[in-house]
């Protein structure tokens, strides 16, 4: 009896991993390896920025003497009307836009996907909900924020002081009125996903809504959600500038790029540095994550990324 001849065996190739699928295809996106590149100098610039350049202190008679400066080797990006080092102040006032962009979203998105998903899962609540989305929408978001401000600073500076109060009352004002483009994208990813194969199985066996919610729907709107939330910081650092534009944002003492920006406007025929510098921070911060946000949307997109 003869034996049946050994055929070779070959291995078989390990599955790539979804996160380095991901990878590969943002890697393969060169706006957006770009946009991550200058949005990560910036944020380590900003961070590590005052333990690397603190000027010393002036006098009074110093400072005088300094002000309106061009750049030199003592002050690289030159100095404001008070003698005061714009490169440092540009660090700070970075520290505070790109807080107030991170922050904002966060709200914005937490409060989005929460009414997107209560409107897409719960069939009662989603005519009143997308009513109030569509009501948030048609209000004017400049003028809206112009009156909270107007409204309300006075009061937070008051409880928490003018630094703080301004801070919290500009992340809370642009997060409250920026979540409507999320509720609506989580809202329709829902409506899709609560008629799945493997949601209708949980709930025919009796699983509560809340764990169908958590366990099944949350995990598979991330994608999308992160979309938003990139662009969502870019918006929320274009209306911080212009809220500190339009002097009504936070102090003058505590600087953003946008209170820079108008701080400089009276000078800018004679000093467009003043202006420059601070324009070009925002307008490449904004570019990057907007850069980030197509990478993503194409990376977490499986018929793209199975290209």
């Amino acid at each position: 009896m003869t034996e049946a001849p050994i055929l070779p065996t070959t291995a078989i190739a390990k599955p790539e991993s979804a996160l380095r699928a991901i990878w590969q295809q943002f890697r393969s996106h060169k706006g957006a390896v770009f946009g991550l590149v200058v949005l990560s100098l910036l944020i380590i610039a900003v961070v590590i920025g005052p333990y690397l350049w603190h000027p010393e202190k002036l006098t009074v008679v110093e400072a005088i003497k300094s002000k309106n400066k061009g750049p030199s080797l003592k002050f690289p990006l030159g100095t404001d009307q008070l003698g005061r080092d714009m490169l440092q102040r540009m660090i700070a006032a970075g520290k505070v836009s790109l807080a107030v962009g991170f922050v904002a979203m966060i709200i914005a998105i937490v409060f989005g996907t929460l009414i997107g998903v209560l409107a897409g899962y719960y069939r009662r609540l989603d005519g009143p909900l997308m009513r109030l989305t569509d009501m948030f929408l048609a209000l004017p978001l400049i003028p809206l924020l112009l009156v909270i401000m107007m409204l309300f600073r006075d009061r937070t500076a008051s409880i928490l002081g003018p630094e703080l109060g301004a801070f919290t009352l500009i992340v809370f004002a642009i997060g409250i009125t920026s979540w409507m483009q999320a509720a609506r994208i989580v809202r329709g990813e829902v409506l899709a996903l609560k008629e799945r194969e493997y949601v209708l199985a949980a709930r025919s066996i009796g699983s509560a809504s809340r764990r169908i919610i958590t366990r099944h729907i949350l995990p598979n709107v991330v994608s999308p959600v992160m979309v938003a939330a990139t662009l969502g910081i870019a918006e929320a650092i274009i209306t911080e500038s212009v809220l500190s534009f339009l002097g009504l944002g936070f102090p003058p003492d505590f600087p953003t790029w946008g209170r820079l920006l108008y701080d400089g406007l009276s000078y800018m025929q004679v000093y467009p540095e003043r202006v420059i510098w601070p324009g070009l921070a925002i307008s490449l911060t904004v570019l990057s994550v907007n850069y980030i946000g197509d990478g993503l949307r194409d990376a977490l997109d499986p018929r793209i990324r199975g290209r």
